[in-house]
């Protein structure tokens, strides 16, 4: 990639994380407007807002697929998985065009949205993997099964009552994947808050 290219794409990235962070207009022609390129350019990088959305939260995405392994090392695969989706709740419930992102991501075949999604999708295989082998999960359920069950609770707001029901929608989900399971630890690693 060209350097000017590249300055171009580093200037939308950094832009799109200060425009997501406030409440307000979150379109793509303010993001352009924020890193100062035309629209056009800003498409030429990013062809969809998921593309953009989820290249914003790359970071947070790496977390999570990083954590796998460690938490199988250290956890049973029902904590494991328990404290893998918390910290993917947390994510989705404190930055909703992340959610949104990973919601169109999970329907598309192709493009920028599947090279995040995918990543996410295999790590949580394995910990539904992890609990098929232990026999600790519901009998033929599939990662994309955990996604759609956990996309509702997404939803749900983080804060006050709302963050209350989002916690006690997320046991009765658990309870259902893994009878057994408990409340589980969260997936430690370094949160940069809300943005």
């Amino acid at each position: 990639m060209r350097s000017d290219a590249l300055s171009n794409r580093m200037r939308i990235l950094e832009a799109a994380a200060e425009v997501l962070a406030v409440p307000g207009d979150t379109s793509m022609k303010s993001i352009a407007r924020r890193a100062g390129v035309g629209q056009g350019t800003l498409y030429r990088h990013f062809p969809t807002r998921e593309s953009l959305v989820l290249q914003v939260y790359g970071a947070e995405v790496d977390d999570l697929v990083t954590a796998v392994p460690a938490l199988l090392g250290t956890l049973t695969p029902q904590e494991g998985l328990c404290a893998w989706l918390r910290r993917l709740l947390y994510l989705g419930r404190c930055m909703p065009e992340f959610a949104d992102a990973m919601s169109v991501a999970g329907e598309a075949s192709t493009g920028q949205c599947r090279k995040v999604y995918r990543p996410l999708l295999d790590a949580l295989s394995v910990l539904v993997s992890a609990n098929a082998a232990a026999g600790t999960i519901a009998p033929g359920t599939t990662a994309e099964d955990v996604f759609t069950l956990l996309g509702p609770v997404w939803r749900i707001g983080a804060d006050g009552e709302e963050g209350v029901r989002a916690e006690r929608l997320f046991e009765v989900l658990m309870r259902g994947l893994c009878p057994q399971a408990e409340a589980g630890p969260e997936v430690s690693s370094t949160r940069r808050g809300s943005r």
